[in-house]
Parts: structure tokens; sequence; C-alpha cells
């Protein structure tokens, strides 16, 4: 069973966030019909050519869609979009603020027309307020959050490898869709929901506001550290990997210091005898630990830190990520054709269940479904 087949969304996306919600909607059989530029598209198609030839943001983000091309300033284009809405589910976009109403197609002004269509704006910032009209990049939204200041070593704030701020409004518009779906089935009426970028990281701050706003004091920048617990992080072995580990209560301290390190006084010493002693003396501790380690392999360390069930992992890459053997073993890895009609690996979408399936349909080249969406509304091609 695809438990949304049967659901029709429109998007006017581009870039992560919208796409990256309307994918997992894909995924569980939604039908969503993108809606491009004809010059370009969605201006991620144009971040690289890495894979193949596509663009690695455009490749994750957007297999099983399809592709209509209108120009919205053409009121014939407006008007194919007034069909596809008059017969959609869900409306997605991620346009300035107060843009799809320039357009005439104000979202109020759609739940009175549509009265079961659940239309939802993400923005940076929110529909209104001071910040409304600010641009906002995944990097700004990631400072105003506050997560740059806790992210990176303490001389270097720095931002996540990956766009969180996007990733996180993704999210919730997805779920805020699902929701939606839901409540429709009780009441039969539409909705009109806004995603803010600000708020969505925000709520994956709630630790640190707590920690800085109760307690007085900005949480530390450890870089790959733990700021209030030790040890905690990382360690470069012998061979010159990195192992991360950490220590969560003293029944496992004492099994570190005797199982890994083989220094069972370190577990009795007074400077090190409670997780509060051990940040307090860590520099100490520290050089203790690593002295130690230059003498053992990662491997060596893994195997003891696996068998005294102290948490640990190794440091992988992208391209040891892709064949890490966790992956292979619970066959996680399908594959989705490119518009080129080579195939590439992905990542099949991350759940399991007995009785619901999922879909992995090609990434459309831009504008390849214009004629036949036109043809099921009863347009001829748009000129």
């Amino acid at each position: 069973m695809l438990p949304l087949q049967g659901i029709t969304v429109v998007s006017i996306e581009q870039a992560v966030a919208a796409p990256f919600a309307t994918r997992q909607l894909a995924d569980l059989g939604a039908r969503v019909i993108k809606v491009e530029r004809p010059e370009g598209g969605d201006f991620a198609r144009g971040y690289d050519t890495t894979v193949n030839g596509m663009s690695s943001h455009f490749t994750w983000l957007n297999r099983s869609k399809e592709s209509i091309t209108l120009n919205l300033k053409e009121n014939k284009d407006k008007e194919v979009l007034e069909r596809l809405l008059a017969q959609a589910d869900v409306f997605i976009q991620n346009l300035a603020p107060g843009a799809m109403g320039r357009l005439g197609f104000d979202p109020e002004e759609l739940l009175k027309k549509y009265p079961r269509l659940i239309s939802v704006g993400i923005s940076g910032y929110g529909s209104n307020g001071s910040y409304r009209d600010k641009k906002a990049y995944d990097l700004l939204i990631q400072c105003e959050a506050g997560a740059v200041s806790v992210t990176g070593t303490e001389e270097t704030p720095s931002k996540t490898g990956m766009s969180i701020a996007d990733i996180a409004a993704g999210m919730y518009a997805y779920t805020s869709v699902l929701t939606a779906l839901l409540a429709r089935n009780q009441t039969n009426k539409g909705d009109v929901i806004e995603i803010s970028m600000l708020e969505a990281l925000g709520e994956w701050m709630g630790y640190p506001m707590y920690y800085a706003n109760y307690g007085g004091t900005e949480p530390k920048r450890t870089g790959a550290s733990h700021a209030t617990i030790y040890p905690y992080g990382p360690f470069t072995l012998k061979d010159g990997k990195t192992v991360f580990l950490g220590i969560q209560n003293e029944r496992e301290w004492k099994q570190f210091c005797d199982q890994v390190l083989q220094l069972e006084e370190l577990a009795e010493d007074p400077r090190f005898e409670s997780n509060y002693k051990r940040v307090e003396n860590r520099e100490v501790l520290e050089t203790i630990i690593e002295e130690t380690f230059q003498q053992l392999t990662s491997e060596e360390v893994i195997q003891g830190l696996n068998e005294a069930n102290i948490a640990n992992a190794r440091l992988n890459t992208m391209k040891e990520f892709m064949d890490h053997p966790q992956l292979k073993e619970r066959k996680r890895w399908g594959d989705v054709e490119l518009p080129s009609g080579e195939r590439v690996k992905a990542l099949i979408p991350p759940f399991t269940a007995k009785n619901l399936d999922y879909v992995m349909n090609p990434i459309p080249a831009l504008g390849e479904h214009t004629d036949k969406i036109l043809k099921e509304i009863g347009i001829s091609r748009v000129e």
C-alpha cells in the first residue's frame, strides 16, 4: 500500500526546503507536480554537475515528481495553475512572503475557493514581523537561531555541513501536511499552514537555549567534543584514524579504564572520580588518554570499546558512509533514474513497515510532463 496514493500535490518550489518536503510526500505515493520557470527551472538544477551531469542537490530532492514549466507572469499560464489547484489536495510553495498573493494566488483566497485545499507556505522568517522581507539563506538562519554560536571550536564558530535550517523547515512542512490530511478526513476542510525556517530550526535549539537562559552561561563551542561530558568526542589513534567515544556514567568510566586503557588505577584517581571532576581536569585526562591511544590502533580501541559496551563510532568520510556495512546488511540502498536514463545509487526512504510501501521513480527533466499535464486538464500546449 502506498499511503498517499490518490493525493495530488502542486508545488512551486526551489532549492531545498520545499523540495525536501514534497519528495517525502512523493516517496509515499503522492503525485507531486513541480511547477518550474521555463528558463532554467528550479535553480538547484544548476548548483553543480557532479551526479553524471546533474546537480547533487536536485538528484537528492526531486525523484518521483512531474515537472511542468509555467511563466506565472502570463495570464494563460496562471489559468493552468488555477486548474491544477482546483484538482489538488495540497499546494506547497517557498517563494518570498506575499509573492503568491501578488501573482493572484493568496492562500486565504484559495481556501475560500477550494475549501479542501491544504496550502503550505515556507519562508525564512514568516509572513509578518520586522524580519519578514530579509533574505533567508540557510547559513543566515543558522546564525539567527544561534546554531552557529554553539557549533565549531572555541576560536571559530561554524555552520553545520548540511542545510539544517532548510531541512528542518522541510520536515515540519511534510509533517504538517500529513497532520492536515488526517484532520481533513474528520472536518472535510483544508487549511493554510505557514512554516518559518527560523522557528523550525529554533525548535531544534531547545537544549542550548534553556541551558543559556536558565543556567546563566552560553554553552561553549567544543568542536566535536561535548561541553559538559568527558571523555566524549574524537581521539586519534596510532594508525592516524579517529575514533569517537562517549562515557555516560561511572560504570562505563571504570570499564573504560580497566578494559580499554588498561589503567585500572585511573578509575580511582580522585581527580577523575566523577564526570564533573573529569570535565574540570579535562586537559590532564586528555593527555593521559592520548598517550595511551598512541600505542593502539583504531581497530584495537573499537574492539575494546565494543567489549566494554561503551558507545563509539568511526569518523567516516561520505564515501565510507555509502559503503557502510549496516546499510548494506539492512538493504537500505536502491537506485533512481536520471533524465539521461542513467541510474544512480539512492537511499530508500528511512522507514520500514509491514504493510506500507514507497516509490522511487525517475527525476524529471525540466518541463518533461508539461504536455501530459496540460492534456489532462484540457488545455492545449502553451506557446
